[in-house]
Formats: structure tokens, C-alpha cells, sequence
């Protein structure tokens, strides 16, 4: 399942506190900010989809998230290399290191990494 745009940026803000109230939320927008209503419905729907849950404290409830931002985002790529690049890792970092402003530098550090990675394979 997936979370929609105004979801998803509720979800950075609550994976960046790790655990937060409503009004730790709102502060987390910029002006103008949602309505109260409205991220109350949006974290019941989160809640409803299985992303986060919470702890009540008398009349308020601390919301955390249940799935990790690493998780998600792998899931997100791997969706996009099925969709768009034929299931190919391989096509997608192609595309990825040539189609992309990354310097000579940070193009090194990728080396290395997939290096590395084919050394513990």
C-alpha cells in the first residue's frame, strides 16, 4: 500500500520526530499551515493503512510510525526499476549516474560502495 503526496509528507515529518503529537506536527509545516481536521484525517487514514499507530495520554495520542523510512523508500525504488527500467537494476543505474548532475566525487563514493558490496557478495 502506498501513501498518497500530502501523506507522505506527513510521514517525513513523523519519522524525523520518531514519535509526536498533533501540535508537534503542525508545527513541523510551513505557513500556511493544514487545519487540525485535516491531519487528524490524514493520520487516520495512515493509521487505517497500516503506516502508523499510537499511544493515548488522558485525551491526546503520541502517533509513531510503524514502518521505516529506509523500508519504504527501498519499496518505492524497487517499484520504480520494475516500472520504468524493466526490472533491471542495472539499466536503472545507468540512467541514474549518467542522467544525473552527480560530480566525479560522488560518482567515486558509488564506486566504492558497489565495490564493496560485490566483496561481500
Amino acid at each position: 500500500m502506498e501513501l498518497s503526496k500530502t501523506e507522505e509528507q506527513l510521514m517525513q515529518h513523523l519519522w524525523k520526530l520518531e514519535k509526536a503529537f498533533m501540535k508537534d506536527l503542525l508545527e513541523r509545516y510551513p505557513e500556511p499551515k493544514p487545519a487540525t481536521t485535516t491531519i487528524a484525517t490524514l493520520l487516520k487514514r495512515m493509521i487505517g493503512k497500516g503506516f502508523i499507530d499510537y499511544k493515548t495520554y488522558g485525551k491526546s495520542r503520541e502517533y509513531f510510525p510503524l514502518v521505516k523510512k529506509e523500508d519504504y523508500f527501498s519499496k518505492h525504488v524497487n517499484g520504480l526499476i520494475k516500472t520504468f527500467f524493466n526490472d533491471s537494476a542495472s539499466q536503472f543505474a545507468s540512467f541514474f549516474t549518467r542522467k544525473t548532475d552527480l560530480t566525479k566525487e560522488e560518482l567515486e563514493a558509488l564506486k566504492k560502495i558497489i565495490d564493496t558490496e560485490i566483496k561481500n557478495k
